[in-house]
């Protein structure tokens, strides 16, 4: 008998490593969903590949405990299953505690901090059913200190995230897997006036390690990744 294909809903998934993701899980036949707050940017996304019967698109906020359950509920009644979960959506107000404005702080903290927590309690009951994997989307800011990072302090709640989910669910077969991406070349750094003049990754480099993580055979937890480009001093 063949096996049902695997299902992975993952949060900003319209755009950059999560598009990328997601582009490289349809290509293995899996069952896709998206979410993401650009209603555009999923609808572009989806017509990219073909409007699949395999790919959902769910509009809503990360960060907004309705719209994660229902994103999680959506994908269970349309594919049947919940394999992985990526919490990938985040991002940076590129400032710091001596300059930063304490409004997009709140933001961030929301999206970056609880938004993975949300998405971890509402998919769980369906991840022990299937002995699934949890996907954190960190970041090389959070292993390593910079002066006045707030965004780096968000993403040091997402290392300890990682591994107290893990220890909660590893005795009920769930895996848990940090991925710390150094620079990746997305639309990530548009706020901040464009890329950095540095090595970077490409969004589809950084998407192979994460389904690299995710293909990994039952039994077997992949706990930490930290992936950077070469010639990163950071």
């Amino acid at each position: 008998m063949t096996a049902a294909p695997r299902v992975t809903l993952i949060t900003g998934g319209g755009s950059g490593i999560g598009a990328a993701t997601a582009r490289r899980l349809l290509d293995q036949g899996q069952r896709v969903t998206i979410t993401g707050r650009g209603e555009d940017r999923l609808r572009s996304f989806a017509e990219g590949v073909g409007e699949p019967s395999s790919l959902l698109t769910f509009t809503g906020d990360a960060a907004d405990d309705d719209a994660v359950r229902s994103a999680v509920e959506v994908t269970v009644r349309r594919f049947g299953r919940l394999d992985t979960v990526v919490a990938n959506a985040g991002y940076a107000t590129f400032d710091n505690l001596a300059d930063g404005d304490p409004a997009g702080w709140r933001d961030m903290v929301l999206t970056n901090v609880l938004g993975p927590a949300l998405l971890i309690r509402a998919a769980l009951p369906d991840l022990k059913r299937s002995r699934g994997r949890i996907v954190l989307i960190g970041s090389v800011a959070g292993v390593v200190y910079s002066p006045g990072n707030i965004y780096g302090a968000t993403k040091w709640a997402v290392t300890g995230l990682a591994e107290n989910t893990r220890r909660m669910v590893t005795g009920e077969g769930v895996g848990v897997t940090l991925i710390n991406p150094g620079a990746v070349e997305t639309n990530f750094f548009d706020a901040d006036g464009g890329p950095p003049d540095r090595a970077m990754l490409s969004a589809d480099q950084l998407a192979a390690s994460i389904v690299w993580a995710i293909d990994q055979p039952s039994g077997v937890d992949v706990n930490t990744l930290t992936v950077r480009p070469l010639g990163s001093p950071l």
